[in-house]
């Protein structure tokens, strides 16, 4: 029986190690991305030409947003530019909003799109819907929830300009409201600083790519060869297929930081959050189911098995070196778990540190969402967003993996 024991907590241990392994990588990584992640407003500006921007901003029952991101559009110190927002058969004042807006501002065009089709996501439908009122050389994507500094606009055409890019996006602060939002994302960015760091999006030998769909501009004739929204129509994730479109397809995409510039909603309660983490998994396991599992549990013992290991290990008896092993690993893992989570809190996130002591909590409501996304994933209505209910069951999805 002893034998047994001794033999059970070696092959635990040699899995913690293993997360450890993991964690020192990932914290690396998420330092270095951190570091060499350039700026969306720093850099040697070549451009001398002001082409047109048209702004596209799809909105489907926002009255709580709409009017903060409008005047922070309205007062861009770019000139040539308009504001085209759609309103998808909202059912509050969204469309009253629109209209005040657009009656005021000639930059705002009022658009209201048709019922959705069959077969299209809500907001890839709204977006086409407002590319073909669209007389903008370049094309900016944004969300009605986002807030843009004055000088946005400007450095996004510049910078797109003078490293003749095809497509840019930038990283948004990330705005939270509700508790379980302010310890579960702390968990899932970390992997956004590590697999899917903007370094790998920029070079050019990775296939890792994708938009933040907060904030994204490219040459509408680079939107135009990808297909449009009319490609990834049926892609719950749409602003990582279409990134991924841009850099399969040859074009030069970049992301850049821009925390200090632009404020995106991640999640605007905890059913918006746990709806957020399903469509994250969804897609992965419609590419592969076996993928899909194998991923969920990685992130199973990444973001929280090291926790009651080690919290039961400390009720057993340790006169057992394997025991002690065993209660070591665990314990060293947890750490480096808490030391991502402070990083991610504290100084990429900007929230208050006490909620990176949650970080077990966290990492379970994560596991749990992804689990429920795997679970739900082929039912007849497998996620909710925005007031729709999507079945995914016939559409395979391309977006990035989990």
């Amino acid at each position: 029986m002893e034998m047994i024991f001794d033999f059970f907590n070696y092959a635990l241990t040699a899995i913690l190690i293993g997360i450890s392994g993991a964690w020192i990588f990932l914290i690396k990584s998420m330092i270095d991305s951190v570091k060499l992640t350039p700026y969306l407003d720093k850099f040697e500006n070549t451009s001398k030409s002001t082409p047109k921007v048209s702004i596209i901003l799809p909105a489907r029952n926002e009255e709580e947003f709409l009017e903060k991101c409008l005047d922070t559009l309205l007062e861009q110190d770019y000139e040539n530019y308009e504001i085209i927002v759609i309103d998808d058969s909202s059912d509050d004042s969204t469309g009253e909003i629109i209209s005040k807006y657009s009656e005021k501002n000639p930059k705002i065009i009022h658009v209201s799109a048709r019922p959705k089709p069959d077969g299209w996501m809500g907001k890839n439908w709204a977006c086409m819907e407002g590319y073909r009122k669209a007389t903008g050389e370049l094309l900016l994507f944004t969300d009605a929830d986002t807030k843009h500094s004055k000088n946005t606009i400007s450095s996004s055409v510049a910078h797109l300009i003078s490293f003749n890019l095809d497509a840019l996006s930038a990283i948004p602060k990330m705005v939270t409201f509700d508790f379980w939002t302010k310890i579960s994302l702390p968990m899932i960015s970390t992997f956004l600083h590590t697999r899917f760091s903007a370094l790998n999006v920029n070079n050019p030998s990775k296939k890792t790519a994708y938009f933040f769909g907060s904030f994204f501009i490219m040459k509408k004739e680079t939107y135009e060869k990808i297909g449009m929204h009319e490609g990834v129509k049926h892609e719950i994730i749409e602003d990582g297929a279409l990134g991924k479109k841009v850099k399969d397809l040859g074009y030069k995409i970049k992301i850049v930081k821009g925390e200090h510039l632009i404020d995106a909603v991640w999640a605007r309660d905890r059913i918006t959050l746990w709806n957020a983490l399903k469509r994250l998994m969804i897609p992965l396991y419609l590419q592969s189911e076996k993928i899909a599992i194998g991923s969920f549990f990685a992130t199973l013992f990444l973001l929280f098995v090291p926790f009651p290991i080690f919290a039961i290990s400390l009720l057993l008896p340790v006169e057992t070196i394997s025991a002690k092993m065993l209660c070591v690993s665990a314990g060293f893992a947890s750490l480096l778990i808490y030391v991502a989570a402070i990083i991610e809190t504290k100084f990429l996130l900007e929230l208050r540190l006490i909620h990176a002591l949650f970080a077990p909590l966290g990492g379970l409501v994560v596991v749990l969402g992804f689990l429920s996304g795997l679970l739900q994933a082929k039912k007849s209505s497998s996620v909710s967003w925005r007031g729709r209910n999507y079945s995914m069951k016939d559409h395979t999805q391309s977006s990035i993996s989990v």
